[in-house]
């Protein structure tokens, strides 16, 4: 491959690149690794006084309140264990609605007066910090001179060591909260939503009789896909640095249609980075599973064990940091951005709920015979109703504006919610529906055909990865999440729909026997009135064709093209009648989300449309006008010594740098026009009017990219990015 000097030098680069070595002691196993640099409940124990160990735990376990007086002796015991670590410093970590992690870092050491210092750790400094809250987005919760915000201590999720080879850091995770309790952070209303779906879970479970009912958690395992990219390469892509995505690029030759990069042998230097990632990630205490190669070229998945909410969804954070920061080590550059190339495979982040505990399991496990676990069915119906009643919700909790390149497209499940139930359960869910389920379809047997194969049993259903929303044996999985995002979001809203759902099954039920129904009618009844009301939702066909776009428009489910019409949700009266009735955020709180999202997705269009600008008039332009050039002297040449060019390709490539020329122009108008007052407005123009221009440059520069002689072209292609690794 030829090319231009830059990317010649990157190619060079790629080719010789050599992975550092993994570095880990002889005869290490993941288990010697796992959680060594995390607080964990073992470390506590051998730690902490019995009696505060068991206080700590019991807030852990049972959402007690934490009790003050504990924080100074695990400070001093978190303390010691961070400088046995090598740790000089400790930070807050929290999540503020950038959707990023932010840490602010102190040092352990304070002068003691004579000349010299010492390492202090206090209980208050544990359990509160006050970073700056008037740098972050807040949707108007602050003003810019109210500048005060306090870190509060989430006891829920342990406290680890982040290690760097000048000195390491106790990492705290925290909720963030303004001067007057508002939440300003993604944890904070997530604990909340925790909390109100556990209050009901617990009193519907009373209802089936259990008297011994621990605490319910929601529990998320969130699978993350990501792109890898030689670093040479990411730095010689303005738009990439700027955007996360190529805002241009023509198509390679062969991209995915072959299907053979899919759980194909992983590349060598990728396994290495994998080994090396996982191994951080296993420190961390972080139950790294899976990993595999996804459907597109250069594309990757690594998919965790599942954990509470709360600390998955610090996990994930963590996660996303880890692999960025690995990747640098091994030359790459992680590529986290929903549709980072236009016409391959985009990228999301699975995530599968879950609830139980720990006296009664997981609540969505149907068990054998589904028909005859009532409680199963009645937690099942709960997500039924939840998803029916406020399935614009859970899409605007995935809306963004990188998150729209890729729902909805035949890669992803569509902007429509539905849920998918699957062959077994969904007869189950029709026999209620007609009066009462008697009977589930069995387990088979799969018979190979091969003599050294054994039979396998089968599932009484298949899965569709076409749907949002759907069931995968023991927990549904909401595939509609993009790879950038937190999973706070998503679980927030799940919660908080449950609780809802769970707090009108309860009621009805409560009303029912009150009335002198009995236990068993009366379940059938709420089930009966869920599924008529309700399962039109339901929806196991092909998510990806047209005629279930014209169906869920006759069923009345709404179909949210974009995150501009998605955000719209959160103005909607039941969806903050919700959020407010179960105390998770306030119409104030629910607002300024609004506003930070569409804010965030305004500002994205303008980055987007000043770099496509950009790089049009600085690096395709350039590279047209020279090739234009070369030909235009080369036809005269030839015209000197009386033969006759073919101007065929002349005239083409002229052509496309005029229409170039033209789209430029328009972009360049368009982002300079004005694009109304308030935040709505703003994201409205970059949605219908920056969107559509840029993709216009885009469009030329492509076909320029195809005519081009190769040593012109000054950027790495999508051939080469792709597929050199």
């Amino acid at each position: 491959m030829t090319g231009h000097i830059g990317r010649q030098q990157a190619i060079d680069a790629v080719t010789e690149f050599r992975a550092p070595p993994v570095v880990t002691d002889a005869g290490e196993s993941p288990g010697d690794v796992f959680g060594t640099n995390v607080f964990t409940r073992t470390v506590m124990q051998q730690r902490l006084p019995k009696t505060v160990f068991k206080s700590v735990l019991s807030t852990i376990e049972h959402a007690t309140p934490l009790d003050p007086t504990v924080a100074d002796v695990v400070a001093s015991a978190l303390k010691d264990w961070a400088l046995e670590k090598g740790a000089t410093h400790y930070a807050h970590v929290f999540y503020p609605l950038t959707g990023l992690t932010a840490e602010k870092h102190d040092s352990f050491l304070e002068p003691d007066g004579n000349g010299g210092a010492i390492a202090e750790f206090a209980g208050k400094t544990l359990v509160q910090g006050e970073p700056d809250a008037s740098s972050f987005p807040n949707g108007g919760l602050r003003q810019t001179f109210e500048a005060r915000g306090y870190t509060a201590w989430d006891v829920t999720s342990e406290a680890y060591i982040l290690e760097n080879p000048n000195g390491n850091t106790l990492c705290i995770p925290t909720v963030f909260v303004s001067w007057t309790g508002e939440a300003l952070d993604n944890k904070t209303p997530l604990l909340r939503s925790q909390q109100a779906m556990n209050t009901q879970a617990q009193r519907l479970l009373k209802l089936f009789g259990h008297d011994d009912v621990a605490s319910v958690s929601s529990f998320a395992g969130a699978e993350q896909e990501y792109f890898l990219i030689d670093r040479h390469f990411f730095f010689a892509r303005p738009d990439l640095m700027a955007s996360g995505r190529t805002l241009f690029g023509a198509p390679p030759p062969k991209g995915q249609e072959f299907d053979d990069h899919y759980f194909g042998a992983i590349p060598e230097r990728v396994l290495a980075y994998m080994l090396d990632t996982e191994r951080e990630l296993f420190k961390l205490g972080i139950p790294a599973k899976t990993r595999h190669n996804e459907v597109a070229p250069g594309q990757f998945e690594l998919a965790p064990v599942f954990e509470k909410a709360n600390v998955a969804t610090d996990h994930q954070q963590l996660l996303m940091v880890t692999l960025r920061r690995m990747a640098e080590k091994h030359g790459m550059e992680c590529l986290l951005h929903e549709k980072p190339f236009a016409g391959v495979n985009g990228s999301g982040k699975h995530v599968n709920f879950s609830l139980g505990n720990s006296t009664q399991g997981n609540l969505l496990n149907p068990g054998d015979t589904p028909h005859d676990n009532a409680q199963f069915l009645v937690f099942c119906a709960a997500v039924i109703r939840a998803v029916h009643l406020y399935g614009g919700l859970l899409r605007a909790v995935v809306a963004s504006a990188s998150n729209d390149h890729r729902l909805g497209a035949n890669e992803a499940p569509p902007a429509i919610m539905s849920i998918f139930l699957g062959e077994q359960l969904a007869d189950v869910f029709d026999q209620v529906a007609k009066g009462g389920a008697t009977g589930s379809r069995e387990k088979g047997t799969l018979i190979i055909g091969v003599d050294t194969l054994p039979d396998l049993p089968s599932d009484p259903g298949d899965r569709n990865r076409t749907s949002p929303f759907a069931f995968t044996g023991n927990r549904f999985e909401f595939r509609a999440a993009g790879s950038l995002q937190s999973v706070a979001g998503p679980m927030t809203a799940i919660n908080t729909m449950m609780a809802d759902s769970i707090d009108h099954i309860a009621t009805e039920i409560e009303a029912l026997l009150d009335s002198g129904t009995e236990f068993n009618e009366a379940v059938q009844k709420v089930l009966q009135e869920i599924i008529t009301d309700h399962g039109r939702v339901v929806f196991n066909g092909d998510g990806y064709s047209e005629d279930w776009t014209v169906e869920a428009a006759l069923r009345g489910l709404k179909n949210l093209r974009t995150t501009v019409d998605a955000l719209q949700e959160l103005e909607d009266e039941d969806v903050k009648s919700l959020f407010a009735r179960y105390n998770v955020l306030d119409n104030r709180e629910l607002a300024s989300r609004y506003e930070v999202f569409l804010e965030q997705y305004h500002l994205n269009g303008n980055v987007e449309a000043m770099t496509t600008l950009e790089m049009a008039k600085t690096v395709v332009m350039p590279a047209g006008i020279r090739y234009q050039g070369e030909l235009a002297a080369t036809a005269a040449s030839m015209k000197a010594v009386d033969l006759e060019p073919d101007m065929s390709l002349l005239t083409r490539v002229s052509g496309l740098v005029s229409e170039l020329s033209s789209t430029i122009a328009a972009l360049e108008e368009a982002i300079d026009s004005g694009d109304g007052e308030g935040e709505l407005a703003h994201a409205e123009y970059a949605c219908d009017t920056l969107l559509p221009a840029m993709l216009e440059v885009r469009s030329i520069s492509d076909l320029l990219e195809s005519e081009i002689a190769d040593d012109l072209w000054p950027m790495p292609t999508y051939q080469e990015m792709l597929h050199i690794l």
